[in-house]
């Protein structure tokens, strides 16, 4: 008996420790996708100091781009705990400028992932604040609804259908490395981390990290 008791404690403590790894790994390659696009935004030169780009009214954006994302289950031996990679297109944001640096958003991340052999999705419509730090580098975050959801493409009656909801958080930053009247095009790293409520009191988990891209217009 003490020694099933004990094997069970060390399944368990090998099962919390990956996913403690899991969660660093991901959260120091977020910090580094940060410091990157970050070093990119200090290193233009003085000529460009100056925001000669002009942001009025409302805005829009669609991005595509790629990451990882990891999925946690309480469900026991039902329950999953997986890192994978998955797309994030589409993702939109759609905002109003109060002025040339800052604007508020709401903005709908999200990512694909597998369960059950079944696609699925991620993600969330997220209220939240966008500046403009430099000229061209923005920071933008948020707090909203998290939902987790069939993917449009695999929906299967009473099989992948079911829908769930619950709270989320997201922090990207970007850089716009061409702009052309209106328009800019731009390189973002983005972070979401949520939770939703499944039928039987079981809770899902997520944290996902991606790179991409994004398309403005104001």
């Amino acid at each position: 008996m003490k020694s099933k008791i004990h094997e069970y404690l060390l399944k368990l403590n090998n099962k919390v420790m990956s996913k403690t790894i899991k969660k660093q790994v991901m959260l120091k390659m977020a910090c580094t996708a940060f410091t990157l696009i970050s070093a990119m935004a200090f290193a233009q030169n003085n000529s460009n100091a100056q925001n000669n780009f002009i942001r009025d009214g409302f805005m829009f954006e669609f991005g595509l781009g790629g990451g990882i994302i990891s999925i946690e289950d309480n469900a026991g031996p039902q329950g999953f705990d997986d890192v994978q990679g998955g797309g994030t297109f589409p993702e939109l944001k759609l905002g109003y400028m109060l002025n040339n640096r800052l604007a508020i958003t709401v903005s709908a991340p999200g990512m694909i992932y597998t369960f059950n052999d079944n696609d699925r999705h991620f993600g969330g419509i997220i209220p939240s604040v966008q500046y403009w730090v430099k000229d061209r580098w923005w920071i933008h975050g948020g707090a909203g609804l998290a939902i987790d959801s069939p993917a449009l493409y695999d929906i299967k009656d009473n099989v992948n259908d079911d829908w769930n909801t619950g709270i989320a958080v997201m922090a990207s930053t970007g850089y716009e490395v061409y702009r052309k009247n209106k328009f800019a095009l731009n390189v973002q790293s983005k972070v979401l981390l949520g939770g939703v409520k499944l039928d039987n009191n079981i809770d899902r988990d997520a944290v996902q990290f991606s790179l991409g891209i994004g398309f403005s217009w104001f």
